[in-house]
């Protein structure tokens, strides 16, 4: 092989080896972008998921939103907002105001042992009542069962002021009242369940679709407000006012929860 020859084969492996290594390098260079890019949409992601997470546990929940929704009040209610609910005969002379929280087991108590004797008063006209809903013990973190029965009582009320009643009844009775600590009245599917057993309220399409819909959810907040700034020294339910003065059973403090104390504090309460 002549010395020519060998110096042009050196020469070309030596061009083939730049070109390959400036190859190599763009390779590696593309590498590091893609690398680089790929860290900074990391980085971004994160960045954009905490982000996102801090704006969504800063928001209101939406209960707490429904607090400034648009209300729309339920038919056979008066006052600002529809939240004074008052049933019974017209020619009543005194008004019964019952404080009221749907999942109170109290209140269940009080409605399933005096609650006949409460609706046959009610139909003899010894008194209207005034319904003052609370979710005071939602509001205790303990879930949303109580704004989501008041919204669904608000939906019978729309009805009529006996769907009202009967269905209130309904959701206090042994059968159907859920132990305080299981929020069952947060599920509108059981809520129509209980409201099947209302003659008015069985397959009752519109009361149904404004459950599901939430239709009274902000009515049901601004009934709950109500419960909060009452004038009447109420914080607990079930609590019973006449006349602006606390009924109470024979301990002096608590609400009467027997028909006898009931009727004692109603006979006394509506002479007065």
């Amino acid at each position: 092989m002549s010395k020519r020859n060998s110096q042009s084969a050196k020469t070309a492996a030596r061009e083939r080896l730049r070109v390959e290594r400036e190859r190599q390098a763009k390779r590696d260079k593309v590498k590091r972008q893609a690398i680089v890019a790929g860290s900074l949409v990391a980085v971004l992601a994160i960045a954009g998921g905490i982000g996102y997470a801090v704006v969504q546990n800063n928001k209101p929940s939406y209960w707490e939103a429904q607090k400034d929704a648009t209300v729309v009040a339920p038919a056979n209610t008066t006052g600002a907002k529809g939240t004074t609910v008052v049933v019974g005969k017209s020619t009543a002379k005194k008004t019964l105001k019952l404080y009221e929280d749907p999942r109170c087991p109290i209140c269940a108590s009080f409605e399933q042992t005096v609650g006949s004797t409460v609706k046959k008063d009610l139909d003899a006209g010894k008194f209207k009542i005034q319904y003052v809903g609370a979710t005071f013990i939602d509001n205790n973190g303990n879930g949303e069962g109580s704004k989501n029965a008041l919204s669904a009582l608000g939906a019978a009320l729309n009805v009529s002021p006996e769907a009202f009643l009967e269905y209130k009844t309904a959701l206090y009775s042994t059968k159907w009242h859920p132990e305080e600590t299981t929020d069952k009245f947060k599920d509108d599917a059981y809520l129509i369940k209980v409201a099947n057993t209302v003659s008015a309220l069985k397959d009752n399409t519109k009361f149904q679709n404004a459950v599901k819909k939430g239709t009274y959810d902000a009515w049901a907040m601004a009934m709950s407000k109500t419960f909060d700034d009452n004038k009447d020294g109420v914080d607990g339910t079930p609590s019973l006012v006449m006349d602006g003065k606390k009924l109470t059973g024979s301990d002096g403090k608590n609400a009467p929860m027997t028909v006898e104390d009931f009727t004692k504090a109603i006979d006394a309460a509506v002479r007065a």
